[in-house]
């Protein structure tokens, strides 16, 4: 989805609960709390069908919250959603600060160097961390994850849809002759 898209994608529905319709919501960032903040969602099923959704109910638990949706009464219309995504309503949610973003904006960016040399795109975020990570890929090329800080990820441009890279150096560990020197094989 663009930025421009009046929605934002929060996760997917990872499995029913129980019964009585109740879905396990997974968010793509495991510290959101976004569904604590909106009492309606986006919803697009495997099938391709989409709908609103209202929230009746949310449990939190460790991994995903346990949701009740609005006209969700049985294992089996719960079973129905799963594996679709969930998406928030952009209007529904407070404007990101200067200099933040949506994660979710910055998924589809063409990734580029300080030079204009294109990367490849940003096609996933992975939360694992203090810091999220963006992951870059492109044909032909290895992927690429850079952590989503000022040192890596200098400029993001939502109109230009681009974002500007510089790449993690990464010393392979334990190899003879390193360029730094001082590795623990130098070690007597």
């Amino acid at each position: 989805m663009t930025a421009t898209s009046p929605y934002l994608e929060l996760g997917y529905v990872a499995r029913a609960h129980g019964l009585r319709g109740e879905v396990a919501i997974r968010a793509l960032d495991p510290a959101s709390e976004t569904l604590d903040t909106v009492v309606r969602i986006w919803v697009r099923t495997r099938a391709g069908v989409e709908r609103e959704m209202r929230l009746e109910a949310l449990r939190p638990t460790p991994k995903e919250d346990i949701v009740v949706l609005e006209g969700v009464a049985s294992r089996n219309d719960a079973e129905a959603l799963v594996g679709a995504k969930v998406f928030v309503f952009r209007e529904d949610l407070e404007p990101p600060a200067e200099g933040e973003f949506f994660q979710g904006d910055l998924v589809g960016l063409e990734a580029v160097d300080a030079s204009g040399n294109a990367l490849g795109r940003v096609e996933e975020i992975w939360t694992t961390g203090e810091v999220p990570n963006l992951v870059i890929r492109a044909s032909g090329r290895e992927e690429l994850v850079v952590p989503f800080a000022d040192e890596f990820v200098p400029t993001v441009d939502l109109e230009a849809r681009r974002i500007v890279i510089h790449p993690p150096e990464y010393v392979e560990a334990g190899r003879k002759g390193a360029e730094s020197g001082g590795g623990p094989e130098d070690a007597e």
